[in-house]
C-alpha cells in the first residue's frame, strides 16, 4: 500500500495534504483520505506504516458512533459515496477503509487538549514549575501520575511545526467566552466518557485532542476522535507510575529514531522492516481492543 492516495477523478475540487490525510473539497461535503504516512519530531518519514490510515479511520468512526456526540461523519462506506462512483475497482479497493465522507463545517481554530495523566511536555513543565500549561498542580506528583481531575489545555492550530499552548483566557479572546466554555466542558466530558470505556478494554487514554467545527450555527465534533495519532494510548496492564509508559502508537518509531544517528535537521532515514511491522501491530491491537472487532484488512 502506498503511503498516499491522490484521486484521479473528473470532480472539480482541490486537494489539501496534511501530515497524514488528504482532504478533498466537495462543496457542502469533505472527503478525508487517511494515508499510511507517519510523522515524528515534526518530520514526515519516508517509510509508511501499512494500514495505519485504515486503523485511524475505523477507530474514529467507532468513537463517533459510540460517543453519540453531534459530529461531521456521513459515512466511511465507499460504496455509499457518490463522489467515488467513477473510480475503477482497484482504486476503490485502495480507498476502502481509509475514506471518510463528512459534512463541511467552519473549523474552530483551537486544538482542545484534555490531559488525564502527567506525561510528555506536561511532565517536563511540571518538573520545572509545578504547572502544566500554566495550570498549577499539587506538589510531589510523579511521572505518568493520574491527575485528580482531567485538565483542559487548549492550543493554537499550526499548519506546520508545533502547536502553541495557550491559556483559557487566550482561547476566550479568540473564540469568545460562550464558545470557549462550551468547548472546554464538552471536551472534558468526551474525554472522561471515552477514557472510562477504553479502560474497560485494557487501554489508558492518557490525553487526547479534539477538534470542533460550526455548522448551521451549532458546534459539532470534527476531524478524528481518540485515535493513536491524536491521543496517548497506554496498555493498562503495564501501567506503572513514576516512569514513562509503553504505548500503542509511534513508540517503536520514536525509539528507533532516537537511537539512530539522525540529527533531526535533515531528511529522516527509512525505517527498518521490523520497526514498521511492530508499529503496525500496535495500531491494529489498539483498534481490536477498543472495538472488540477483528481488523479485517
Amino acid at each position: 500500500m502506498s503511503q498516499s492516495v491522490v484521486l484521479q477523478t473528473s470532480l472539480p475540487f482541490p486537494v489539501r495534504r496534511g501530515k497524514v490525510r488528504d482532504i478533498y473539497d466537495l462543496g457542502d461535503e469533505v472527503l478525508l483520505v487517511s494515508s499510511d504516512r507517519i510523522s515524528a519530531f515534526d518530520w514526515i518519514l519516508p517509510s509508511g506504516i501499512p494500514d495505519k490510515g485504515r486503523v485511524l479511520t475505523q477507530i474514529a468512526a467507532f468513537w463517533f458512533e459510540k460517543l453519540n456526540e453531534p459530529n461531521h461523519l456521513i459515512t466511511v462506506d465507499i460504496d455509499a459515496m457518490p463522489c467515488l462512483n467513477d473510480l475503477d475497482a482497484e482504486t476503490k479497493a485502495t480507498l476502502a477503509g481509509r475514506s471518510t465522507l463528512c459534512k463541511k463545517s467552519q473549523v474552530v481554530p483551537i486544538e482542545c487538549v484534555v490531559r488525564g495523566y502527567l506525561t510528555g511536555s506536561g511532565w517536563k513543565e511540571y518538573q520545572q514549575s509545578g504547572t502544566v500549561c500554566g495550570i498549577q498542580l499539587p506538589a510531589g506528583l510523579l511521572e505518568s501520575a493520574k491527575l485528580e481531575t482531567p485538565i483542559f489545555t487548549p492550543s493554537t492550530k499550526a499548519e506546520e511545526g508545533h502547536d502553541e499552548n495557550i491559556s483559557f483566557d487566550q482561547m476566550v479572546a479568540v473564540v469568545g467566552q460562550d464558545v470557549a466554555t462550551e468547548l472546554r466542558d464538552r471536551s472534558i466530558s468526551l474525554f472522561q466518557r471515552g477514557a472510562e470505556y477504553a479502560l474497560e478494554r485494557g487501554i489508558i487514554i492518557a490525553d487526547t485532542k479534539f477538534e470542533w467545527g460550526v455548522r448551521d450555527g451549532k458546534i459539532i465534533l470534527v476531524d478524528e476522535v481518540m485515535t493513536p495519532d491524536s491521543s496517548r494510548f497506554w496498555p493498562a496492564d503495564q501501567y506503572q507510575v513514576g516512569q514513562g509508559q509503553p504505548s500503542f502508537d509511534k513508540q517503536f518509531v520514536r525509539d528507533w529514531l532516537l537511537a539512530s544517528t539522525w540529527d533531526r535537521q535533515s531528511v529522516p532515514p527509512a525505517l527498518p522492516d521490523d520497526v514498521i511491522a511492530k508499529t503496525r501491530a500496535k495500531y491494529v491491537e489498539a483498534y481490536e481492543r477498543l472495538t472488540g472487532r477483528r481488523f479485517a484488512w
